[in-house]
Formats: C-alpha cells, structure tokens, sequence
C-alpha cells in the first residue's frame, strides 16, 4: 500500500502495556513492524490515515486493553513541517529492510555462483536455489507492502529481484544440461514479480 504524494493525515496509536508478561509486548511489536508503523516515541507508533490502518490500531488497542494495557488511538493531520520528518522515519525503517534485502540478494547471487563455478549443477541445489529465490520474493513483496512513500531504494531492490532471477534462471538452464534433461518450456516465475 503505497501513500507516494503524502499523507492525508495520521493515526497514532499511543499505549502504555504492563511491564509483564513480555511475550505480548514482542507480539505487538511484531505486528506493527509487519504493517509498517513508524515508532515515534515509546509507545508511540504512525501510521498513514487509512480505514484499513484504523482497523489495525483499533484490534491492536483492544487487545492492549484485553492485557491490563491502556491507550488511544488518535488521527493527526497533515501538517508540512512536521510530514516530512515523520515521512523521513519511515523511509529511514524501509532503508534498513532494503539494505538487507539487497545483502541477502548479494548472498544468494554468490552462493548461487559458487554452486556454478563448483560445477554443481545438480537438481537438490537447484531446487535449494529456487526455495531461496521465493522466500527472497516474499519478502519483497513484504518490504514494498509496507513501503508507503517510495523513493529510489524501490527501483534498485527491484532490479536486485530480477538480477537473482536471471541468475537462477541461467543457473536452471545449466542444470538440465548437465543432467541431459529438457529444460521444461518457459512459464511465469511462481515467485512473483516482488
């Protein structure tokens, strides 16, 4: 769900949790990271204003207060000044997903050329590659979900997708040869396009 030109405003989920038990903490921490809130200060987390953001603050909340915890969820709005340094902690925690992102990238294309200057074009690794490449889709496609004001990280981690692609696909290619198999015909890659 990508905001681009801004937002409309702001929803800021502010709660306050029991010390313990912690496990529910780590949940919620989870589960806002997973949406792609931005944590503004301890307890304080934005997202941009939407219906589905709302729902989430809202379940989140509930179950806050389900847990001894107190809060609120409040909409903020657009105010220049302030957008641009709250879009900037969300471009900031996107940065550092992307920047993983591409070195796990970088570390399957080297594992992926090691196989092959080994000579191991065998089917168990490329099936490992091909399992590897997927999670590596997913996850982009998670980063991007969650990645509301897009600036040129998006483009370079998309190109970073497609050059593992190519490489498994190059890769695939020198395995059926070597196993005196044909390569089966060209399809739509079922790790998606990221």
């Amino acid at each position: 769900m990508s905001v681009i030109n801004g937002p409309s405003g702001w929803l800021l989920l502010l709660v306050q949790l029991p010390a313990s038990p912690s496990s529910f903490r780590v949940r919620l921490w989870r589960r806002l990271r997973a949406a792609g809130a931005a944590k503004v200060l301890n307890g304080a987390w934005m997202l941009p204003r939407s219906a589905a953001h709302a729902e989430l603050f809202a379940q989140l909340l509930d179950t806050a207060r389900g847990q001894g915890g107190t809060g609120f969820v409040l909409t903020v709005s657009a105010s220049p000044g302030a957008d641009e340094a709250i879009i900037q902690r969300f471009r900031a925690d996107r940065g550092r997903e992307y920047d993983e992102f591409e070195e796990r990238c970088g570390a399957f294309l080297a594992e992926v050329g090691k196989e092959a200057g080994a000579g191991k074009f065998t089917f168990a690794e490329l099936e490992e590659s091909e399992q590897d490449l997927a999670k590596l889709a997913r996850w982009h496609r998670k980063i991007r979900s969650r990645d509301f004001f897009p600036d040129q990280r998006w483009p370079r981690s998309a190109e970073m997708m497609e050059r593992c692609r190519r490489t498994l696909h190059d890769f695939a290619h020198a395995v059926y040869e070597a196993e005196g198999v044909h390569a089966p015909a060209e399809k739509a890659d079922g790790a998606g396009a990221g």
